[in-house]
């Protein structure tokens, strides 16, 4: 019987249920309204300022503090999500404190503990005690995405501030922005001990104060990031179709996924849009025997611009019960790609297996090919290794042949498609499905992968299906690009807080 390849993308209708899988995984409670904590229908009440009181007493005023920038919740459990540089200023000692809603709408001190941080990313998880959703305050939280959007697609970003930074008083109200923009595209840059982080680049002012800030999907009201600066790298801005005049100095935010990952490391749940699904239905519970992990939030990496020419880097990796990558092995390492991988696959998360219903422990393949697009249409490059692991009891699936898909002539994209591939006890691959689009190079990537061969994974010394997530990234030919270079004839990509990300001579 011939082997069937079922090629779909993440949207479809098939992967509704797996919001509601993520949200049992979690351990999380419908997301409706309900007294304890509902979905914010209005993303202010999920948001709060991140402060230092500077009064032991309050005046008629309230409390004089110092303002940092905005977290936002997370969950009913009073958990919130910011940005990392945010806590610098306590890293020595000092006690931080949020404000938070009552219902007569003035705000209130709360302090706030320092969960976990991934300085690396920019990313803070902080709890605030007590418990705010237990205690009669104003507040909701907001749903983060497992999704990235599309460029073009509607964002809206909302922060608080105080009306004057040098006189900021609890009892004031604080200042409310709103605005609204597109995505313009996703851009890496390096952090200052040279990992790459991806920022989501959107079509809006930002101003001083708004670190932290959630940037939200108008169309599904997830979180999709939270606002790191301004982006002022020369770079190439891919033109959005609106009426309006596009920012020469666009918003940049930190992809969500970098906190998802955090969070599940750390075993704090949190919330995703159900879109109407009912947790006690979810396929994930009903479902009997092995079922291999999900993709939640996967990442590509970067073409090195050193790079001369692509290559490939394998490995086979374990996603334990929490759904995060361990024990990743190399298998097959080529320079200079292996460090961009490698910064890239540790923020990975997924669903965990599942073993009659209960997460457990599974080994995937992960292959990530650079695919060099300046070879002539006749000398397509390809790749064969010599079978590995056979004689160890779990293994994951890995090619034995690759192809490297051809660069369309007509095109001028980069950037990574990426496939997830379920591999049976036979090496025959038996469905891809496409977990990031790229137009015009998620095609030919299709029908390259389609060609290549895989050794079958192992568990317990058994043949055994297995997943491989297979991350094509492609590296544009040399064209004439819209560029940003501000007037001063230099560039920094800066936090609202003035780090910069990076300095560039042109």
């Amino acid at each position: 019987m011939p082997t069937k390849i079922v090629v779909r993308n993440y949207r479809s209708a098939a992967v509704k249920w797996l919001a509601a899988a993520v949200c049992v995984f979690c351990g999380l409670r419908t997301a409706k309204a309900s007294e304890k904590g509902p979905v914010a229908a209005d993303p202010v009440a999920a948001i709060c300022p991140v402060v230092y009181p500077l009064d032991e007493n309050p005046s008629d005023k309230g409390y004089h503090y110092l303002f940092y920038g905005d977290a936002f919740f997370i969950n009913e459990d009073g958990y919130l999500i910011t940005a990392a540089h945010l806590m610098e200023s306590f890293r020595d000692g000092g006690q931080l404190h949020v404000l938070v809603q009552l219902p007569s709408g003035q705000r209130r001190l709360l302090k706030a503990e320092v969960v976990a941080t991934d300085w690396e990313h920019d990313v803070a998880v902080l709890r605030a005690t007590p418990n705010p959703f237990e205690g009669g305050y104003r507040v909701a939280f907001l749903p983060l995405a497992t999704d990235r959007l599309s460029p073009g697609k509607s964002v809206v970003s909302v922060s608080l501030r105080p009306s004057s930074l040098e006189e900021a008083y609890t009892f004031d109200e604080p200042l409310v922005d709103r605005s609204q923009g597109q995505v313009l595209s996703y851009q890496y840059t390096r952090t200052p001990n040279g990992r790459e982080i991806e920022l989501l680049l959107y079509s809006q002012r930002v101003i001083p104060g708004q670190s932290g800030s959630p940037v939200i999907s108008e169309e599904s009201g997830e979180v999709e990031g939270f606002i790191e600066g301004r982006w002022l790298h020369p770079t190439a801005i891919p033109f959005v179709t609106t009426s309006e005049q596009v920012d020469p100095s666009p918003g940049a935010a930190v992809r969500i996924h970098y906190a998802i990952s955090l969070l599940q490391q750390n075993g704090i749940p949190w919330h995703a849009t159900l879109e109407g699904t009912k947790l006690a239905e979810s396929p994930v519970e009903k479902a009997k025997g092995f079922s291999g992990p999900t993709p939640l939030s996967l990442v590509a990496a970067p073409f090195p611009p050193q790079a001369l020419f692509g290559g490939e880097i394998l490995f086979d990796a374990k996603v334990d019960a929490r759904g995060q990558l361990t024990d990743v092995r190399v298998v097959q390492s080529q320079s200079p790609f292996l460090e961009e991988v490698l910064g890239a696959v540790e923020t990975w998360s997924f669903l965990p297996a599942r073993q009659d219903g209960r997460p457990v422990a599974s080994r995937i393949g992960i292959v990530f090919q650079f695919a060099q697009p300046f070879l002539p249409k006749l000398t397509a490059r390809v790749h064969e290794y010599k079978e590995t692991g056979a004689d160890t009891k779990d293994r994951a699936a890995l090619p034995l042949f690759t192809l490297e898909p051809e660069y369309p002539p007509t095109s001028i994209g980069e950037g990574s498609v990426i496939l997830n591939e379920l591999v049976d006890r036979e090496g025959h691959v038996t469905s891809m499905h496409v977990v990031r689009d790229l137009e015009s190079l998620t095609a030919p990537t299709v029908a390259a992968v389609k060609q290549w061969k895989f050794a079958a994974g192992r568990r317990g010394g058994e043949g055994a299906e297995s997943d491989v997530i297979v991350v094509v990234t492609f590296r544009r030919p040399a064209v004439a690009s819209r560029t940003l270079r501000p007037a001063n004839g230099r560039s920094c990509g800066v936090s609202m807080r003035g780090h910069c990300l990076f300095w560039q001579r042109p």
